[in-house]
């Protein structure tokens, strides 16, 4: 088999491995030609996934990449893993879906597979995306070439997540379309979850993610009532989740990152309003998820207040760039935003992530990109006047930081083993 995947970065890239790992003939597509020219020489590009991984696979002739979309003539399936942000109004934005469509369309062979992984709204697949490939194409969806949706279950840095061992949801078109998408993924994957329609597998997708979203924003809440009662959320949280039955465990933090869990519950929301209905625990949800950067900064505020500081004139670094520990993945992190907020208010700011020595253009936040992380030692640490956990990654020393800065505001627990002096550890 000879399969295609357009979007070679955090999907694309673990799902083109397993696929190759599978004695599947992959061509990797992107328009990024330093990704392209990565895999190609056999060197990765993502944290936690090696060189010695891309290398084995390049080497093989199983994987190659490409900035060529007409490569797809001839592939037995076409796997589309590209971005589904939203607008600066808050709206889905599939443009990237769109342009993919545009781009292989003319190039569509009769047979051929094309499945969508990308998270976006029910009815994006069977509407939006046929009518774009049947445009192009001139062929017909369902008798022509087959459709699909297949959505992406990733989860960076968790050792446990592994591709060939997640469960793998698939709807079709038709059911011709389901058996095709079966018969490809049944390839490199263990275990296939087929259901009745691309749209109830884009609809489980993001009840994956509003379910997170949604418990996510109440311990958000909890923290910030059991705060003024003098409760810390964190050791309730570990109390509860002891219960063997009818409890799962979220934890609080400085507001949501990454691209799923911030991004795709909106989607529904919005494609609900074509239906008459309001998503009111989504809507709730991302309110108090979006407020969670401004109670930071307040408690940032009076940490320096006990100094006798202002946040204006103050230097303050933050700790953890990436959204969660132990990735280099900053898509969508809360850190920008906080960095942005301290910035506003006049203070003097800077970040140290072992995982992101560097700030790459983004979409949301490009006026940081080129920032470069600080080096770590006491004279670097101690110059700040405040120290701000953003992203608890294993690798940082909190003995040592504990050490170094005099005052801490943590928004992860990550010192909840460090001793410290009084007055020095904040909680947000």
């Amino acid at each position: 088999m000879k399969i295609a995947i357009i979007g070679l970065g955090y999907v694309g890239l673990p799902l083109s491995l397993q696929f190759a790992r599978s004695g599947v003939e992959v061509l990797g597509l992107d328009i990024d030609d330093k990704k392209v020219d990565a895999l190609n020489s056999g060197r990765s590009y993502i944290k936690h996934i090696t060189d010695a991984d891309v290398a084995e696979q390049a080497n093989s002739g199983r994987l190659s990449a490409s900035t060529d979309f007409s490569q797809v003539t001839e592939k037995d399936a076409v796997v589309i893993c590209v971005p589904t942000p939203l607008s600066k109004n808050r709206e889905p934005d599939i443009s990237y879906v769109l342009m993919t469509a545009k781009s292989i369309a003319p190039h569509l062979s009769k047979g051929t597979l094309v499945v969508l992984e990308s998270t976006t709204y029910p009815g994006t697949t069977d509407e939006d995306l046929r009518k774009a490939l049947e445009k192009g194409s001139r062929l017909v969806a369902g008798s022509d070439f087959h459709l699909a949706f297949s959505p992406e279950r990733e989860d960076p840095g968790n050792p446990q997540s592994v591709v060939a061992t997640i469960p793998k949801v698939i709807g079709g078109y038709t059911p011709a379309c389901l058996e095709k998408a079966k018969e490809l993924y049944g390839k490199a994957l263990k275990t296939l979850v087929p259901v009745s329609s691309c749209r109830a597998a884009e609809a489980t997708k993001l009840l994956e993610n509003i379910f997170r979203s949604v418990n996510i924003a109440l311990v958000n809440e909890l923290k910030l009532i059991y705060e003024a009662m003098d409760i810390d959320v964190w050791e309730v949280i570990n109390a509860a989740k002891t219960k063997p039955f009818g409890y799962m465990p979220f934890y609080p933090g400085p507001g949501l990152g990454g691209h799923c869990i911030p991004i795709d519950p909106f989607y529904l929301t919005w494609k609900a309003r074509e239906f008459g209905h309001s998503t009111r625990f989504i809507e709730l949800a991302g309110e108090i998820n979006t407020s969670m950067p401004e109670h930071v900064i307040h408690k940032t505020a009076e940490a320096l207040n006990a100094q006798k500081k202002s946040v204006n004139g103050s230097k303050v670094l933050l700790v953890g760039l990436a959204y969660k520990p132990n990735v280099d993945d900053d898509r969508e992190s809360p850190s920008y935003i906080l960095l942005d907020l301290l910035k506003e208010r006049g203070a003097e700011v800077a970040y140290y992530d072992p995982y992101v020595p560097i700030i790459k253009p983004t979409r949301e936040h490009p006026h940081w990109a080129g920032t470069a992380s600080v080096a770590w030692d006491q004279a670097t640490i101690a110059s700040y006047d405040c120290v701000l956990i953003a992203t608890n990654h294993q690798s940082i020393d909190y003995g040592e930081l504990a050490q170094w800065s005099h005052c801490i505001v943590d928004t992860r627990n990550a010192l909840v083993n460090v001793e410290m002096s009084e007055g020095q550890l904040w909680k947000a």
